[in-house]
């Protein structure tokens, strides 16, 4: 089934209802909608000449153009292959060439960037909310292109912190999948609702705009087209029942912004990207009340492996509270999930293992990319690359990616569990714990820490949590963390800043000693 038809039954039930909003405004309702998609699909069919199965690369910031492009793309029965608009020029060429696109839509400022590094595959690069991409506006309807369950929709290019990104292939039913687990689990849609777009089209946010034209919501992306607190705010004054998709530092971002915000004008943030610390969720609940939910999903099972849901974050009599706050929730029902051992076999419950899913709503595999796929989906399972266990009720825990692991004097030190006690510390804003390579140990534990605060105080705060030997050796002080584009915490870039300064302490020594 085409995810396009969503859009088409929604125009013909709907045709005055609102479906996309800029800032304060409503831009046009389901009806207008459906036209202008039919429109723009018949001119990629005709006038560029594109053909059933053909991808498109969009390369754009956050617009109501965006939204028409994306339905266009599946109306007309193309793929769509959303990249990250703060990407290099370089990065996004790599994109274009290795999915194939045919054709590059892109932002004024990015169309610069992507010419000096067309591939030769690609035949044409158009400004979007250019004259001639208004022009595309102006073609025959083009009748609804027929696609299967299993045709692809989307090229989910990962962000990839080694190597060359890769491109999950999501199909058609994978994203509807993904859309029915949405409304039915995490956030109940009904006709009217709107959801804010301040995190990237092309990735997340983008993913929750199927379920809202399923369920005929409104898709508002604010006047900035990006995150910025205070329009948020503005926003959701403006839009009530509003949702959110943000990630955890944008969520941190708003708790800590002194602007006015009334939580009843919000239905849900939902959360995901990275875990939230605990600490940090409990001060979200106390600024916006019952109205979060978090989920956790890779781009190879899109925002769909595990939830924890608005009322259980909320349900602070709980016995168990801030345990389950301290988890990532329960699985899906349309995923199985498992922990595993080092040969794929089901770990006790309890152990920690890395975590494996499958169902509708995983990836078939990644594009051109045949050893890739069959590594990540050995035994017909999605290896996450993630650790974690389940405890006795059923609820997750996220350790940490395999490859963040710390062994110490062969002891197993999750880098969570000792950022989550220092984050109790009022004056620490951020932490990231890596390990370092050590002679005697195999790795010491090093954290890097955002606040004013001795490292005493936190020596102390760590003997009073957790054993010992996880303590960290060593604290770095840092004004801020790196991150990426997504807001995730750049644990190798803090390696690599670790292991610089390892150089420039040896070489102070030599030069010492000479």
């Amino acid at each position: 089934m085409n995810l396009a038809l969503w859009l088409l039954r929604a125009g013909q039930s709907f045709p005055d209802a609102p479906a996309v909003g800029r800032g304060e405004r409503i831009l046009y309702s389901y009806g207008q909608f459906a036209e202008r998609v039919a429109r723009l699909a018949g001119s990629l069919r005709g006038r560029l000449g594109l053909a059933p199965g053909d991808r498109v690369m969009l390369a754009a910031k956050n617009s109501p153009d965006y939204l028409d492009l994306l339905y266009a793309i599946w109306h007309a029965g193309l793929v769509a292959v959303p990249a990250n608009a703060k990407l290099h020029g370089a990065e996004l060429g790599y994109i274009l060439d290795h999915s194939g696109a045919r054709v590059c839509f892109a932002s004024e400022g990015l169309d610069a960037q992507i010419a000096s590094h067309m591939p030769k595959g690609a035949e044409q690069l158009i400004t979007v909310g250019s004259h001639y991409y208004r022009q595309l506006l102006a073609a025959d309807a083009l009748a609804i292109e027929p696609r299967a369950g299993d045709d692809l929709a989307w090229l989910f290019y990962t962000s990839g912190t080694t190597g060359r990104p890769k491109g999950a292939m999501l199909t058609h039913r994978v994203l509807s999948v993904m859309s029915h687990a949405y409304a039915a689990e995490v956030d109940a849609i009904a006709p009217g609702d709107p959801i804010l777009h301040a995190a990237p089209l092309s990735h997340g946010s983008g993913l929750y705009v199927v379920p809202h034209v399923m369920r005929a919501g409104v898709n508002v992306v604010p006047e900035s087209g990006a995150f910025a607190p205070d329009e948020i705010f503005h926003l959701f004054r403006a839009w009530p029942r509003s949702s959110m998709f943000a990630a955890p530092t944008m969520v941190k971002r708003l708790v800590d912004h002194p602007g006015d915000c009334d939580p009843s004008k919000l239905r849900t943030i939902v959360w995901g990207g990275a875990p939230m610390y605990v600490e940090d969720t409990i001060k979200a609940l106390d600024r916006f009340g019952p109205r979060l939910a978090q989920i956790y999903g890779q781009g190879e099972s899109p925002m769909t492996i595990t939830t924890l849901s608005r009322a259980e974050i909320g349900e602070r009599d709980h016995p168990r509270w801030r345990e389950r706050l301290a988890t990532a929730g329960r699985p899906f029902a349309c995923v199985d999930v498992m922990i595993a051992d080092a040969q794929d076999r089901a770990a006790p419950r309890g152990e920690v293992g890395e975590i494996l899913c499958r169902g509708d709503s995983v990836m078939p595999g990644y594009w051109r990319n045949p050893d890739a796929t069959a590594a990540a989906l050995r035994g017909g399972w999605l290896h996450t690359g993630d650790l974690g266990a389940f405890d006795a009720e059923g609820y997750l825990s996220l350790k940490d990616r395999s490859k963040d692991l710390i062994i110490s004097g062969g002891s197993n030190i999750y880098p969570r569990e000792v950022e989550e006690v220092l984050l109790k510390h009022p004056a620490v804003r951020e932490t990231a714990v890596i390990g370092r390579p050590d002679r005697e140990w195999g790795e010491m534990v090093v954290a890097f820490v955002v606040g004013d605060v001795d490292a005493s105080a936190l020596d102390a705060l760590c003997l009073a949590h957790i054993a010992r030997f996880k303590r960290p050796k060593d604290y770095v002080f840092l004004d801020a963390l790196p991150k990426n584009n997504y807001g995730k915490i750049l644990k190798t870039e803090l390696r690599a800043l670790d292991a610089e300064r390892a150089r420039e302490r040896s070489g102070g020594a030599a030069k010492k000693s000479a």
